[in-house]
């Protein structure tokens, strides 16, 4: 009997893979509610296209202002046009780790826990802050109001610079977040409000124009979840998102709603997240076609999760080593320049384009694939004769790898701890659109999971899957 089986998801791998043992690794999950074939479909992830490659690496942070993007690679500072012309503007002393960056039209502030530099945007120009009041050793840096604001040096403390001056800095104009004794690890500014993020606790800040310290706390906001990694904190759909910790856990994923933490990441990815090293987390967030997505790199651990705002659904994205094995995707930071998403590499100065129309990264392939849910009917034994997986096909290359483009496929019978060898099956050749990728005569288990994938350079659109399977004895 053919029936269509539940395909399509998220990553969702539970401390018990009988439980569920899903993965989805660089696809996305898309909802239809007008397609009655495909509610939910699988995509690809965008490809990355080379468009410049910076003489140092890696890349640490990007912005965009006046048309250009001013980026952080190994100890240089570039300014790269929309042409992709690449300008060196200053040296920093430092060549790894992340920076934070932030601009107030005019002016770049870029600090590294070791200084701060000023980069002015007209004349492309760099200099170290030589005023001796800049505080030492912060690593974060956000604008609001005319003021930069840099903490992140170990104190509880926060410093703002010069109205509309990111060279003057008074050794007065500082002020502490208090309401939990432990120390300000991150600042973002987000709807003119300054959320300072603390080890295990929030608070929010506003400027109220006063003449001795234009910020002050915000009534009685506070929020009793703090941050693990201040390079998680960014904003996304209309609102924060950070990795969090308190003084009870640490590891769950928090969005903003209003000023209330909205917990969005799951007991899968929070099992995950667990033998993780956090504190050097890093994320960086961006929109392409509907999707708001908030990518968390886990450094130390070499591994990439991503939440689809849309969807609020996660999946994983990883890079493809030469030797098959699988590490960080190699997207770091991003920020927009003429009209595209550019990103920067996070092991040399490869800058590129996030293309959906550009099937590898950089030329070496990407592996997509996805574990889908457990079939099981009442624990009976199923005997299966036929898998077809729904998906587009025809969509060939006319010549090199991805001619004839190839889905993979293995099965587990336990619910995800053993698999079976691996079969392939066509996507069919270009413009052959009718073609059906099949698999056949694949045996019998009572808890199959199936399991496909794909390194081929080609569209990667799946719909869902049919089986034909007959009900044994028990």
């Amino acid at each position: 009997m053919k029936v269509r089986i539940p395909f399509v998801g998220p990553s969702y791998t539970a401390r018990s893979l009988n439980a569920d043992a899903q993965r989805t690794l660089n696809c996305y999950v898309e909802m239809d509610n007008n397609s009655p074939r495909a509610p939910l479909a699988l995509y690809g992830t965008p490809g990355l296209r080379k468009v410049a490659t910076l003489a140092t690496g890696p890349v640490r942070g990007c912005l965009t202002e006046d048309g250009f993007a001013w980026v952080v690679s190994g100890n240089t500072v570039y300014r790269v046009s929309s042409s992709y012309a690449v300008t060196t503007v200053g040296t920093l002393s430092t060549t790894s780790g992340a920076v934070g960056m932030a601009s107030n039209g005019s002016e770049i502030i870029i600090v590294d826990g070791t200084a701060g530099y000023l980069v002015t945007v007209a004349t492309a120009t760099m200099a170290t802050i030589a005023d001796a009041d800049f505080p030492n050793g912060v690593k974060q840096v956000t604008y609001q109001d005319g003021y930069f604001v840099v903490t992140g040096d170990g104190s509880q403390s926060f410093y703002i610079s010069g109205l509309l001056n990111g060279g003057a800095w008074d050794g007065l104009d500082f002020a502490s977040a208090e309401g939990s004794p432990d120390n300000t690890v991150g600042v973002i500014s987000d709807h003119r409000e300054l959320w300072l993020f603390g080890a295990d606790s929030a608070e929010v800040w506003v400027n109220t124009g006063n003449g001795d310290f234009p910020f002050e706390r915000s009534g009685n906001t506070f929020i009793e979840h703090g941050c693990a990694s201040a390079g998680s904190i960014t904003k996304l759909d209309n609102t924060v998102f950070w990795l969090g910790a308190d003084d009870r856990g640490t590891g769950i994923v928090w969005r903003a709603d209003g000023y209330t933490p909205l917990r969005i990441s799951t007991h899968a990815t929070e099992l995950a997240f667990a033998g993780y090293t956090l504190t050097d987390a890093q994320a960086f967030a961006y929109q392409q076609e509907g999707h708001g997505f908030y990518v968390l790199h886990f450094p130390t651990d070499g591994k990439t999760w991503v939440y689809d705002a849309a969807t609020q659904l996660w999946h994983e994205r990883a890079y493809r080593e030469s030797d098959a094995s699988l590490t960080q995707w190699r997207a770091n930071c991003h920020t927009m320049l003429g009209g595209l998403h550019l990103v920067g590499d996070c092991e040399d100065g490869r800058l590129y384009v996030l293309d959906m129309g550009y099937y590898s990264d950089d030329g070496d392939p990407i592996l997509r694939l996805r574990k889908a849910q457990t079939q099981e009917q009442l624990q009976n034994r199923l005997f299966y004769s036929e898998l077809q997986v729904d998906m587009e096909t025809g969509v060939g290359l006319s010549e090199g790898q991805g001619d004839a483009p190839l889905l993979m496929m293995r099965y587990s019978n336990d619910g995800g701890h053993t698999w079976s060898n691996e079969r392939t099956a066509t996507v069919g050749n270009l413009g052959e659109y009718a073609a059906r990728c099949r698999f056949m005569r694949l045996g019998a288990g009572r808890n199959r999971v199936w399991e496909i994938s794909m390194t081929d350079p080609v569209k990667f659109s799946v719909l869902g899957a049919v089986v034909d399977a007959q009900a044994g004895a028990n």
